[in-house]
């Protein structure tokens, strides 16, 4: 007879794995906690065990999700870059790509409460260090993704010269665009985030070979 858990015999013990959109959505609830509690009482006086309990999760889980506390707030990071991955592979090959990010902002439309906590999180990276050292991974991260795509789009190697440097600009102005947006609070000259960092990125890319 076969021992309890040995050849598919007797019940599967513990939680079954998440799911791929489960995993990712805890990460987004641990980024949200986290900037709430960073927004609230600094970085530095903020736990990693506060985290964890705002997010309803275990310390253990946490660590699965993250290499640093800094490194909760990511997923409120990539969201818009993603976005602007997904804008650019979309596109029309014989329309450029300056179109698009002129007629559209390139970032997602967030709930209310997301929209506040990126606002926040952005205003953060001017003081904390460990923040601003996440949000520029995230954008270094996302060059080479932008150089294949732009790379495609051309028919060039994606590490040439011409998408690599496209690329980089490109970067350079979405990051400025949303940290115009968060740093200078357009919202209180009524104009909208997604106004705001469309207004930012059409001024910025008319002057790119896009």
């Amino acid at each position: 007879m076969a021992k309890r858990g040995e050849g598919g015999a007797g019940p599967r013990r513990g939680r079954p794995p998440r799911s791929e959109p489960q995993k990712a959505a805890v990460r987004m609830d641990i980024a949200r906690e986290a900037v709430r509690l960073f927004a609230a009482q600094g970085v530095a006086d903020t736990t990693v065990e506060e985290i964890a309990r705002a997010a309803g999760v275990s310390v253990r889980t946490l660590w699965r999700h993250i290499a640093s506390k800094e490194e909760c707030v990511r997923p409120l990071l990539t969201g818009g870059l993603d976005a602007t991955a997904r804008l650019m592979r979309e596109w029309p090959r014989d329309r450029p790509l300056r179109e698009a990010f002129g007629q559209t902002t390139p970032f997602p439309a967030p709930g209310a409460a997301d929209t506040a906590a990126v606002g926040d999180l952005v205003r953060l990276t001017r003081d904390e260090a460990g923040l601003r050292a996440v949000w520029l991974q995230v954008h270094h991260d996302a060059e080479p993704v932008f150089a294949r795509i732009l790379a495609e789009r051309t028919g060039h190697a994606p590490d040439d010269l011409a998408p690599r440097m496209q690329a980089v600009m490109l970067n350079g102005v979405l990051r400025v665009a949303v940290e115009e947006w968060a740093w200078h609070r357009p919202e209180r000259e009524g104009l909208s985030r997604t106004d705001a960092i469309s207004r930012t990125v059409h001024f910025a890319l008319a002057g790119l070979p896009l």
